[in-house]
């Protein structure tokens, strides 16, 4: 069983489910048998590119430096404003090859640590001196958040784009991938479900997870329930279908 498998068996129990069933018809879907009915299949939501090799899409992280995921902790870790009680998102665009996290974390303290202090900060957008092709976009939050920064997306020569954008765009080739797999053992079972572990957004808060059942297009491919959790904690759901 692999970390979104047990993070999912975490979220089933939690739901007060005791007969959770992991693989019951063996290296086949379901993942999960639920009280002997609900089938509950389990990917992670990751960010993909095609490379137009005749793979198809995979996982950004299989070809590229995780980036996206070290400044979303970098960002978690400068913690909440220091006094204006602000919350700004921050969005970032670059060219591969992207320079190494020692340097360009040293120019993101440059940058973000005064902005942080400053006792009237203006949205900016600033391209980054040593790091090549690596642009910062900057713009305030409606509200504030925990975190005095929030990430709002990035974009590449693969993949780019808002969060919210990010996260339905992918969530369409999970449940095309998905759809297709259990194709031939839907019968099997009355009910499936889909969920996914989200390693883009990191669990939407109120505000955003309102932001996309109002701006995103969900077509389940057939999948009675689709839900996405925060891979830090499995109570963290957010129910995107129906």
């Amino acid at each position: 069983m692999g970390s979104s498998e047990a993070l999912v068996e975490t979220y089933l129990k939690g739901l007060g489910y005791t007969d959770v069933q992991y693989e019951p018809d063996g290296n086949v879907p379901p993942d999960f048998l639920v009280n002997g009915r609900i089938a509950v299949e389990v990917r992670r939501l990751n960010q993909n590119h095609d490379d137009g090799d005749g793979k198809g899409p995979r996982g950004l992280e299989e070809a590229a430096i995780p980036l996206w995921r070290r400044i979303c902790d970098y960002l978690t870790d400068l913690g909440p404003a220091p006094a204006s009680g602000q919350s700004w998102y921050v969005h970032y665009r670059f060219s591969r090859p992207t320079p190494t996290w020692k340097d360009l974390k040293r120019e993101l303290d440059d940058v973000l640590l005064p902005f942080m202090t400053n006792s009237e900060p203006q949205p900016f957008e600033v391209r980054l001196n040593a790091s090549g092709e690596f642009w910062l976009k900057v713009f305030r939050a409606p509200s504030a958040k925990p975190t005095f920064f929030r990430p709002a997306g990035h974009s590449d020569q693969q993949s780019g784009g808002w969060l919210i954008g990010e996260i339905e765009a992918n969530l369409k080739l999970c449940i095309t991938e998905k759809t297709g797999k259990v194709a031939c053992v839907r019968s099997n079972y009355p009910e499936w479900w889909l969920i996914l572990t989200d390693q883009i957004g990191y669990g939407l808060d109120d505000f955003e997870q309102k932001l996309f059942l109002d701006q995103a297009s969900v077509n389940a491919g057939g999948f009675d329930k689709i839900v996405l959790l925060d891979p830090r904690e499995a109570k963290r759901a957010f129910q995107v279908y129906p």
